[in-house]
């Protein structure tokens, strides 16, 4: 195993740990060795949020410790990010989203994963958190002057959330003026279509696409 692949492997098992304070130090450490920001974001780190995800939904790991380990994730995104910006690879903001798991959802997982590959991409992202209402993401769309809401489901559940965004953004003038992009484990294109929402994500590099897409960069 080569160095590199030590270190992704290092960055995958601290994750997988909920381990924050050793996932930044293998963040940190690994940047000065030389290797490539969103390489590292996109073998090391991802793929270990991967497998929190998987054994929190085989009943392995639990809620606390599914919290713990995004707090993890987004403590590395944060280190990462900020290697980008020193180097000047972020050069101009690409557009504003805002991402939020709806209300009734206490999973962000994979939210954690698409806002971690949003900012490497240049886009400037407030994140909201989870179990979100409607209204404050609106409101926070708003204030943020987004161009793009993006909203995650991981329950069948709580999909409705999704479509009622929709009729309020309409409501409020403000369909088409703010884009929306819907994800999730149960979400699919069917639904995006169905609830007039303006792209599907099936997993974070989707998303950042879609977004661009619909930013026309």
């Amino acid at each position: 195993m080569t160095t590199i692949e030590a270190r992704f492997e290092e960055a995958k098992k601290a994750i997988v740990a909920c381990d924050a304070k050793n996932a930044s130090l293998v963040a940190t450490e690994g940047l000065a060795d030389g290797i490539d920001p969103v390489e590292f974001l996109n073998k090391g780190f991802i793929p270990g949020i991967n497998e929190v995800g998987e054994l929190f939904g085989k009943g392995r790991l639990f809620l606390p410790e599914l919290i713990v380990a995004a707090e993890a994730m987004q403590k590395v995104t944060d280190i990462i990010n900020g290697a980008l910006e020193a180097a000047g690879t972020i050069s101009e903001k690409a557009g504003k989203i805002l991402m939020a798991t709806v209300q009734g959802d206490v999973h962000d997982i994979g939210k954690t994963i698409v806002v971690s590959l949003f900012k490497a991409n240049g886009f400037e992202v407030l994140d909201l958190g989870r179990d979100i209402s409607n209204e404050k993401i609106i409101d926070e769309a708003v204030r943020f002057n987004a161009d793009i809401i993006g909203t995650s489901a991981l329950l069948t559940t709580t999909m409705s959330a999704q479509k009622n965004l929709e009729k309020e953004l309409k409501n409020a003038g403000l369909k088409g003026k703010i884009k929306t992009i819907v994800g999730g484990a149960p979400v699919t294109q069917r639904w995006a279509q169905r609830i007039g929402a303006d792209a599907y994500a099936q997993d974070a590099s989707d998303g950042v696409l879609k977004a661009k897409l619909l930013l026309g960069l």
